[in-house]
């Protein structure tokens, strides 16, 4: 969440960026909500301040008053110690309340986006950053989306999915789980000679852990919840590996902090129907591997672009077309200062699929986990960033259709030392 202190002094800035991300005016008004409550928390405090300064006065004052033989002047000065007494812990009271409040309400306050972000309502308006500079894949005739390939190739089977779980939820067969398999330990390879440490996480969360990444409030409809004990499955790797340095002081040589990991991801997806999600284009349980960094704030854009390099190396070696996307205001992520979205070319579907997407989220995140690092003799906030490097099953969609030829799906050259095959036959 934003720093007080920060919205107090950035005031305009604040409401500028929800303008950006195209909140409706009504939304807009929590900044001025939030000063109000703000000024009257400081009220408080300064009331409560005074009132313990005065009984700490009287009370010292009773005692000698006794001594002196002054009874009924103490016994007066004991009824007002009384008084305060009750009063503050009124005010005490109303303190904490407004403090509760206070927070409730900057946890409802997205990130302010950065000033390269376009103004825009939806991913109609977000703007191509980096464009696909050869041509796209022309495909023989007769060839198939990955939902009707899987019909002739052993590679998942969606209605057995249905069955075990329910939709959305696929079982990958023989050399469609071991082209997932091969996937995934390339991509923690790739991390690894970048210098990412390889970190296997829970894959279960505490509502802390959730709501330091910002998953909570504003993404608890799409997590899967364990009521009993108030545990979420996770929808990204980010969760659990960023929060590793929750209430965490970082020392400057200790940046940049880049960690990897692999996991199912789980998300509820309500509210996806069409054609546009047939298939593996968006299910409820995928496998993803995730590279974060801690950085330096002087450092953290620098370190955005190194990401963005590292994810499209990734797509280079699999020889797939891409392009990648700046989220324009209104499809920015609530946590995120800047965001870039990779979208691979599918062309059996003839349209782009998201694959990744990377982001800055500055002090965001940081601020909610309580995690700084030592700046001389104060401390600051770090920045936090994250990508998907990459998410799985549009990329298996994606590699299985742009691959498909009459002899087979054909498997590129970077996998094959992994999968043990180079081509994917018809079944039997």
């Amino acid at each position: 969440m934003l720093e007080l202190n920060y919205l107090r002094a950035n005031t305009q800035r604040v409401k500028a960026g929800l303008r950006v991300r195209s909140l409706p005016e009504e939304e807009q008004r929590i900044v001025d909500d939030i000063i109000a409550l703000d000024d009257r928390r400081k009220a408080l405090q300064t009331e409560l301040d005074q009132l313990l300064a005065e009984r700490n006065a009287l009370s010292k004052e009773i005692g000698g008053l006794f001594k002196s033989g002054k009874r009924e002047e103490a016994e007066a000065k004991r009824a007002r110690v009384n008084e305060i007494k009750e009063e503050a812990s009124a005010t005490e009271e109303q303190l904490k309340a407004a403090k509760v409040q206070l927070e409730d309400l900057l946890y409802k306050v997205p990130n302010v986006p950065h000033e390269s972000v376009p103004a825009g309502d939806s991913d109609e308006d977000n703007e191509v950053y980096q464009d696909w500079s050869g041509g796209l894949p022309q495909l023989p005739e007769g060839s198939l989306p990955h939902w009707e390939l899987a019909q002739y190739y052993p590679l998942f089977d969606l209605e057995l999915g249905t069955k075990l779980t329910g939709s959305g939820f696929p079982v990958y067969r023989g050399k469609g789980a071991r082209l997932q398999r091969s996937l995934i330990q390339f991509f923690l390879d790739e991390a690894a000679k970048a210098g990412y440490e390889e970190i296997l996480p829970p894959l279960i969360v505490n509502d802390a852990t959730a709501r330091a990444t910002g998953q909570l409030p504003d993404k608890e409809g799409q997590m899967y919840h364990i009521e009993r004990e108030d545990f979420y499955l996770i929808p990204t790797a980010e969760v659990p590996i960023t929060n590793i340095y929750r209430d965490v002081i970082l020392e400057e040589k200790d940046f940049p902090i880049k960690m990897t990991g692999h996991t199912p991801c789980f998300r509820r997806e309500a509210g996806s129907y069409g054609a546009d999600v047939r298939g593996l284009n968006r299910v409820h349980q995928f496998e993803k591997v995730e590279i974060v960094q801690i950085q330096h704030p002087d450092k953290s854009y620098e370190t955005l672009e190194e990401m963005l390099q590292h994810v499209g190396g990734l797509l280079d070696k699999l020889e797939l077309p891409y392009r990648i996307l700046r989220l324009c205001g209104g499809d920015l992520g609530f946590t995120a200062a800047l965001t870039f979205d990779f979208e691979v070319y599918s062309a059996a579907q003839k349209r782009w699929l998201e694959v990744s997407s990377v982001s800055n989220f500055e002090t965001y995140q940081s601020n909610r986990m309580k995690l700084r690092f030592k700046d001389g003799k104060q401390s600051r906030l770090a920045h936090t960033l994250n990508g998907s490097a990459l998410a799985l099953a549009r990329i298996v969609a994606a590699l299985i259709e742009n691959n498909q030829t009459p002899d087979g799906i054909m498997i590129p050259k970077v996998l094959q030392d992994y999968t043990g095959f180079d081509r994917i036959e018809k079944k039997a």
